[in-house]
């Protein structure tokens, strides 16, 4: 897994062997099981999540019913806002699949930052893509019909088609289960 995480890294700096030893010596490397929940609403956190294998998701309750409202699959990172407000959280963060994560912390960030500037400036690089990449998804969703939404996902996450309960991608498009089948039902209708 080291060599996964050296690798995603080396797309934007360059380590020493001292800064990888002292990456590895941080004790990062978590294995979690499905359904396990990483993060409950009204919990506070400092934890900073990064999917080096597996998918977990971010989802509100309301009114009973989960609404999901994102995926983090292999790469991606996930900073709840609730560890940057230092408030606690209004959703949830659980792993719908067997997950290797890297679960790093704010006091141990600004620690690593401190020693070695490079991942601060990597860390903001991070922050700008992934920023960029959820206005670009909001505003997409925001536009689009519910066969777009879903079209675009086929396009974009096809992975996600096939590794996170119907029920859950429902929740993801902003329609119902039912719904889903269908709009399923008719693009495959459509093709033929």
């Amino acid at each position: 897994m080291k060599n996964i995480l050296f690798d995603f890294i080396s797309k934007y700096i360059s380590l020493t062997e001292e800064e990888k030893n002292v990456l590895l010596s941080l004790d990062i490397f978590r294995s979690i099981k499905k359904g396990t929940t990483l993060l409950k609403e009204g919990q506070k956190s400092k934890e900073s999540y990064f999917v080096l294998k597996g998918c977990i998701r971010t989802y509100y309750i309301l009114d009973g019913d989960e609404k999901t409202t994102a995926f983090y699959t292999e790469m991606e990172a996930l900073t709840p806002p609730c560890v940057i407000s230092k408030t606690p959280s209004e959703y949830y963060v659980s792993c719908i699949e067997d997950s290797i994560l890297l679960i790093s912390n704010s006091d141990m960030e600004v620690e690593v930052n401190s020693k070695f500037p490079k991942f601060d400036t990597m860390c903001r690089m991070l922050t700008e893509e992934l920023l960029a990449k959820e206005r670009i998804d909001f505003d997409e969703f925001k536009t689009s019909s519910p066969e777009q939404r879903y079209l675009n996902l086929i396009q974009k996450r096809p992975d996600l088609i096939q590794r996170v309960p119907q029920h859950q991608l429902a929740s993801y498009l902003g329609i119902k289960p039912q719904s889903l089948s269908r709009l399923r039902a008719r693009i495959v209708e459509k093709k033929s």
